[in-house]
């Protein structure tokens, strides 16, 4: 049988269950049309604060720019206060496929303000966020959280049967609780779980790196798609891979370091089109990733590190790949 198929998220049909993670300073504009390319099924954009879009903050709204960009696009909010909330909602759902809630962000600045992750000690004010959004969206929304906050307190399947009951159309579970960051190993009887426990889609995430982990997340908790994040750095073609995996019991090769070469070029491109030299600056930890296990790649990762310009990037590039 072939996991891979197509999956309905409350309207919105998505051409396959492959999804990529929403991740911050990661999944921009450029990286999200790059793995479009590679067959993800659907793409997220970075999580973006309620609390910034409700005083009007540009950057936090340019973090939403998808032009000429290939639907369903999901967009992701964070926050734990209702009024912000509403209003992200409000702006969201009218350029969005789906919004997307984030409960699962474990970054010190996120939850201090009690937002992302730290919701998950908090049941009761979790359903208040969760029924506001559902009832400001004009289009399906979803919930990402994780296992719990930390091992006394595994709330996932209580808060899964939660928003099944206000509205929410599906929900992603991360393997961990906040207080593992990404360490350990992505727990799935937790997803297995949360997949028993309610009646809408289920998305697994955690540890998903290649067809053989894309399998086993399948296979031994029956979600029924997988959102892949880390496992996509400086890989954007692991959809492909895990595509042909899953559909034909076939493993294709990374690419050639000739088309490794295109790829970061096409990156470099779009995200200089998009931001401006600046960009250059962001490019390198994905050029990091992308020329990681090469030849000397540690050598060319610190000669990069303090290039400025898109020309002195490219031709820096141009020439490792040359050497390689």
């Amino acid at each position: 049988m072939s996991y891979i198929k197509k999956i309905k998220i409350g309207n919105v049909e998505l051409e396959n269950n492959l999804i990529l993670a929403p991740m911050a300073g990661i999944t921009n504009r450029p990286f999200r049309v790059i793995c479009k390319q590679y067959g993800v099924g659907m793409v997220c954009t970075e999580m973006a604060s309620a609390r910034a879009m409700f005083h009007n903050d540009l950057k936090t709204k340019r973090l939403l720019n998808t032009d000429e960009e290939k639907r369903p696009i999901s967009m992701q909010i964070f926050g734990s206060d209702e009024e912000s909330m509403a209003y992200a909602t409000k702006y969201v759902s009218e350029i969005a496929d789906i919004v997307d809630i984030n409960m699962g962000c474990p970054a010190p600045k996120v939850v201090k303000n009690g937002d992302g992750s730290k919701l998950l000690l908090d049941l009761k004010k979790a359903e208040k966020i969760l029924e506001t959004v559902v009832k400001h969206s004009e289009v399906p929304v979803t919930l990402k959280i994780r296992k719990g906050w930390d091992k006394e307190n595994i709330v996932a399947v209580e808060i899964a049967k939660i928003a099944e009951s206000v509205g929410i159309s599906a929900i992603t579970i991360h393997g961990r609780t906040r207080s593992e960051f990404y360490s350990g190993k992505a727990d799935l009887d937790i997803i297995k779980q949360v997949k028993q426990s309610v009646n809408i889609p289920v998305i697994g995430n955690g540890d998903v790196v290649d067809g053989e982990s894309a399998k086993r997340m399948f296979e031994y908790t029956g979600v029924d798609g997988i959102m892949i994040g880390r496992g996509c750095f400086g890989k954007p073609w692991i959809f492909k891979q895990i595509i042909e995996y899953l559909e034909n019991d076939k493993k294709i090769d990374e690419p050639s370091n000739n088309e490794k070469l295109k790829i970061i070029e096409k990156h470099i491109e779009l995200a200089v089109e998009e931001k401006g030299e600046i960009a250059v600056k962001e490019l390198r930890k994905h050029i990091a990733w992308y020329t990681k296990n090469l030849k000397n790649s540690s050598e060319f990762r610190n000669s990069i590190n303090k290039i400025e310009t898109k020309r002195e990037l490219t031709s820096k590039i141009e020439e490792y790949f040359k050497s390689l």
